[in-house]
């Protein structure tokens, strides 16, 4: 490893022909000049060196171990190893199992609870790719559900997806139901019912205001992803906003229904058409709901 080091360092040293004054270090895994930018080559592996005292681990360390804010910490891993690698002794094995045993005992339902919780919320707010705000009031929403016990009898899963769309709706971001009930694994009705309940006896504890989804909300999150130009996706929010005023009531019905037949038809008059199965794929919804939405639009539009 000392030859290898020493070779590494001697290649730096080299005045390479990029510039008139090279100054080759390592960045971001890759050998380059810092006056030019030129690469030479990557970082290797190889040049990770040995530790020998509590300074050198400081300096040299690249990744350590993080620890939740609540929970059990007095466990043992399965192999029996300190957090340094050497093995228990006899005596501290069983010392430490039975301080493990003790505090899992002390522990409350709640704290078990959020320690399966919050690594299940965390992992549905990467996979959905939603900003931390909305993590935060799902969090908060989630807290009070533990402490009422209303996870009692029913699935965490199923509360952690409901709290979660219910923070969507609150701060009105685009994202489906659909969409967070496939991402938590956890069948629509579970979180539709769960939902019920959060709406009924958490959110109004915490005066927060649920605010249905509208098809004007959705046309662009539909436009987007079916690649179509903004002047098609305002055709289209024009489309739905002449309905409502010619009468057309959305209530009772799925607004991406609505949402989705006035993109097809706003893709029809802008010349940028789209079939009834891409836009029912992206919608989530049948092509016999879509047709049937856009009669009820060429009705009161008099197309």
């Amino acid at each position: 490893m000392k030859k290898y080091q020493e070779r590494l360092d001697s290649k730096e040293n080299i005045k390479a022909p990029c510039c008139e004054d090279p100054q080759i270090q390592f960045r971001d895994g890759n050998k380059v000049c810092l006056n030019c930018g030129m690469v030479y080559g990557v970082q290797l592996v190889d040049d990770e060196r040995r530790t020998y005292n509590i300074e050198e681990i400081e300096k040299r360390k690249h990744t350590e171990p993080t620890w939740r804010k609540f929970g059990p910490r007095t466990t043992l891993s399965p192999n029996k190893l300190d957090s340094k690698g050497p093995s228990f002794i006899i005596d501290q094995r069983a010392l430490f199992s039975r301080l493990s045993k003790i505090q899992n005992s002390l522990i409350s339902g709640i704290e078990r609870n959020f320690w399966e919780a919050k690594p299940k919320i965390r992992q549905l707010i990467l996979k959905l790719n939603i900003p931390n705000y909305i993590y935060e009031t799902a969090w908060r929403i989630y807290t009070i559900v533990a402490k009422k016990k209303l996870t009692m009898g029913r699935t965490i899963d199923g509360f952690l997806a409901a709290s979660l769309y219910a923070a969507i709706r609150i701060h009105e971001f685009p994202r489906l139901l659909e969409e967070v009930s496939d991402a938590a694994m956890v069948p629509r009705r579970i979180v539709v019912r769960s939902l019920g309940l959060l709406i009924k006896t958490v959110l109004p504890e915490l005066n927060l205001n649920y605010k249905p989804i509208t098809p004007e909300q959705l046309v662009f999150k539909f436009g987007n992803e079916l690649a179509l130009p903004m002047e098609t996706q305002k055709e289209a929010l024009h489309i739905l906003i002449e309905t409502s005023k010619k009468g057309l009531s959305h209530i009772g019905k799925d607004p991406k229904g609505f949402a989705a037949s006035a993109i097809y038809m706003a893709a029809i008059l802008t010349k940028h058409r789209k079939t009834q199965a891409e836009i029912s794929e992206i919608s989530k919804i049948t092509e016999v709901t879509l047709r049937t939405r856009v009669k009820e639009i060429k009705s009161r539009l008099n197309f």
